[in-house]
């Protein structure tokens, strides 16, 4: 009877794979399939507009300026230097934010009096700081890395003291039990602890990152910089060329979907699937 019963509640391993949705897979297929029906809307609502195509230019108007630009090498050119820029700069950004919101959580004065000044910061728009950067470093690289630091910074620094917020105070207690030292408790216990609410302070900081490189691009043109793909885009606007600003645009879009599906979505994703968890919609059986 109990080899009966066995075999009725035995799960068929073929049907459970079958069942078990492809979560990578997924996560690739759902967005370009969304971006595949947007294209195709913008498509069809740029041929029934009444306007002229270099004032409503469609997908195809647009991806027409493709191979021009990819002739030239400026394109190529522009999103080498920005992704360099950026990729630095926000490495630049999570060593000084790491040691400074450690530093914060350590010292409860200190975080009273800095704290609201790095939220303060947080929220004030990136190109607020285009202005005196360019009057202090003139048109040099200096001037896009203060803009990128001073906007990716405060979120890594909340996103981590956020996390280590919420580290229940028992384990504090326990590695003091087992002897630890409080670097050893920092490096051991805390960051570990505090991983999701780092990330996501990293995620957004990544995020203010690039706005605030386009931001300086944008508008720090000239000088000794190279091309951006922000400087790009004012090369747009400058020549009332709108297929350009938007093939720009939607490079600025898939470069920030790039980074995100394969830098922070698996980091994610296994943050959550080594606490047994998993984002809204997913099924990490």
């Amino acid at each position: 009877m109990s080899s009966l019963t066995e075999s009725r509640t035995r799960v068929n391993p073929v049907r459970a794979i079958k069942l078990r949705p492809n979560n990578r897979l997924d996560s690739w297929v759902a967005p370009l399939l969304t971006v595949v029906v947007l294209l195709s809307l913008w498509q069809i609502i740029s041929w029934a507009s009444p306007l002229r195509e270099d004032l409503f230019p469609g997908p195809l108007a647009v991806a027409a300026k493709l191979p021009q630009l990819l002739a030239d090498g400026s394109l190529v050119s522009a999103v080498g230097n920005s992704l360099f820029r950026a990729v630095s700069g926000f490495a630049i950004a999570v060593v000084i934010s790491t040691p400074l919101a450690l530093l914060l959580a350590h010292q409860p004065l200190l975080r009273k009096g800095v704290g609201p000044l790095v939220s303060a910061m947080q929220v004030l728009p990136s190109i607020a700081w285009v202005p005196a950067a360019i009057i202090l470093f003139g048109l040099s690289d200096a001037t896009i890395y203060t803009v990128l630091l001073l906007g990716a910074i405060p979120s890594i620094i909340n996103g981590l003291l956020s996390g280590i917020d919420m580290i229940p105070a028992q384990y504090k207690s326990l590695s003091k039990v087992l002897g630890a030292s409080k670097w050893e408790h920092v490096l051991h216990i805390e960051l570990p602890a505090a991983m999701p609410g780092y990330v996501a302070g990293l995620r957004q900081g990544w995020a203010f990152a690039w706005r605030s490189l386009m931001a300086a691009e944008l508008i720090a043109v000239g000088g000794s910089l190279a091309l951006g793909v922000g400087s790009l885009l004012q090369r747009g606007r400058d020549l009332a060329d709108l297929p350009l600003v938007m093939l720009v645009i939607l490079t600025i879009l898939l470069v920030g979907v790039l980074i995100e599906l394969v830098f922070f979505a698996p980091i994610e994703r296994k943050l959550l699937r080594d606490r047994g968890m998993s984002r809204t919609g997913e099924n990490n059986g």
